[in-house]
């Protein structure tokens, strides 16, 4: 007898063979070059493969033991580091995260006092979609100590508790909670306290054990219509700023036994008691209410849209749904569990089109909870055209720039800081101007004038897909006095929040 309550009659999935078509028929699609799907289920594998290749220069192969950078899927090996130091009785999810990090301050005073160790972990603290994130991304910049000083300078854009707002800072935070309580740093405790009781050999918080791991994927991006391979935004052989918040390598071999605990009510499958059954069903309840996608409602009637402790939760066919997407530059995961059906369902890639992962994904479950079968990669491929249309049009065409400066650039040379971000340094080269941020290394680039006092920061690193409006302030003399920016494209990765900077000129 399966040891998952059956709520409804199982209707067979997708066959090994339909699924090796349906992902080589998305790889081609959408020009990816890696891929590894797992399915566990009633504690079973059914399903694990590598397809393609780690790194299209050096032409290794994916298999199930190859490490891909699982990016936000991690927040919840966060979630559940907590729920084990609450099952010890060291924590309760109401402790103020104060009493433990006691540089921790928010813009508001009183938000700071009330903030709670649950806080960190569901999105409502008030603060944008993904403030902050410039500290990290694309490339980490920041220290730990000095994210977490920094956060006092971001404003919130709501009320404390009223609303969803993903953000991964927070989750920085937690993981240094874990280290405060603990006694030992965020990534020992996750590779000891989690992967190692759970047998997870094929995945790592701490990344320094894997200076010369050779069977790992690298990130890849579509630039000027050719795949390549890009830069890592986290590198193997170093401690990962953002472990707590997205910086673990996983492989599906080892992350269906993280799906096989959370399937069997924080069980290992020899019976024993990982985590209790109240705090791993607690890291399942809904904390934070989120609208329910439109999408969503018409191709699976979802009614119930939710935020857990390190999990995105609703209905899918009838049937409750815990899931997570992470994604870093040229790396994207998704992580799938149907308590009901005791399935699992893990997809990595190496490559930025997102379309795929959520292709392959429906296949697979719509399989498993619907008679439907939806040609789900020509639906994704229609939609992401129509979206690069609606982008494209309000994109301006570089070529047609023409501006000049009233006054020359001159004026705009200097140093300008922003309280949280630091210096962006605007220099002249060349009888063009250039910008460069001290503290974030892939962001420097050309000044291309565009209106009165609006210039576009084209990137020299082309791969980040995140140019950006820059805008100065003037005094009434005319002379610049402060920067603001915003993203130029409307499909910028929301973690290149230009929007929150204010920068102020120092020289």
């Amino acid at each position: 007898m399966p040891f998952f309550v059956q709520a409804k009659e199982m209707r067979e999935g997708l066959t090994s063979p339909e699924i090796d078509q349906l992902v080589q028929k998305a790889m081609e699609k959408f020009d990816v070059p890696g891929v590894a799907v797992g399915i566990i289920q009633d504690g079973k594998v059914i399903h694990a493969k590598g397809y393609g290749v780690r790194n299209i220069d050096k032409k290794g192969k994916v298999n199930t033991e190859t490490l891909f950078s699982i990016a936000s899927t991690g927040k919840s090996f966060t979630a559940a580091s907590l729920a084990l130091l609450v099952d010890e009785g060291k924590i309760n999810w109401g402790d103020k995260v104060i009493d433990f990090i006691p540089d921790f301050r928010l813009y508001d005073p009183w938000v700071t006092r009330e903030f709670t160790i649950r806080d960190l972990l569901i999105h409502n603290s008030g603060l944008g979609l993904g403030a902050g994130d410039l500290m990290i991304w694309p490339t980490p910049g920041f220290t730990r100590e000095e994210i977490i000083s920094n956060l006092r300078y971001l404003k919130p854009v709501s009320s404390f508790r009223s609303e969803f707002a993903y953000d991964n800072l927070l989750y920085v935070v937690a993981g240094e909670v874990i280290a405060a309580v603990s006694g030992m740093s965020y990534e020992d405790f996750v590779d000891s306290r989690i992967l190692k009781p759970l047998n997870m050999k094929y995945c790592a918080a701490n990344l320094k054990s894997l200076k010369r791991h050779k069977n790992v994927a690298d990130p890849h991006m579509v630039r000027d219509g050719k795949l390549q391979a890009t830069t890592r935004d986290i590198k193997l052989g170093e401690i990962s700023v953002v472990a707590a918040a997205g910086g673990m390598q996983c492989s599906v071999k080892s992350i269906l036994k993280w799906h096989d605990m959370h399937l069997r009510k924080g069980r290992l499958p020899n019976g024993e008691v990982f985590l209790s059954e109240q705090l791993q069903a607690e890291i399942m309840t809904p904390q934070t209410i989120l609208p329910v996608r439109p999408t969503n409602k018409e191709w699976f009637n979802t009614n119930f849209s939710a935020y857990g402790l390190g999990w995105f939760l609703r209905d899918f066919n009838g049937y409750k749904l815990e899931q997570h997407t992470g994604g870093l530059l040229g790396m994207l995961s998704m992580n799938v569990m149907i308590p009901d059906l005791g399935l699992g369902v893990v997809i990595y890639t190496n490559q930025q089109a997102g379309v795929a992962r959520p292709a392959i994904m429906n296949s697979i479950l719509e399989a498993y909870t619907s008679t439907k079968r939806t040609d789900w990669i020509t639906k994704f491929e229609q939609m992401k055209q129509e979206r690069l249309v609606k982008a494209i049009e309000k994109i301006p065409d570089m070529a047609e720039l023409n501006y000049l400066p009233i006054g020359g650039i001159f004026p705009y040379v200097g140093t300008y800081k922003d309280p949280w971000f630091g210096d962006v340094v605007i220099a002249e080269k060349n009888g063009e101007l250039t910008i460069t941020a001290v503290k974030s290394a892939r962001l420097k680039g050309k000044l291309i004038p565009f209106k009165s006092d609006i210039f576009i920061a084209r990137w020299d690193d082309r791969t980040l897909d995140a140019d950006a409006y820059v805008k100065f302030a003037t005094d009434y003399d005319g002379l610049p006095t402060g920067i603001t920016m915003k993203a130029v494209s409307p499909l910028t990765d929301f973690s290149f929040d230009f929007h929150d900077l204010n920068f102020e000129r120092i020289k």
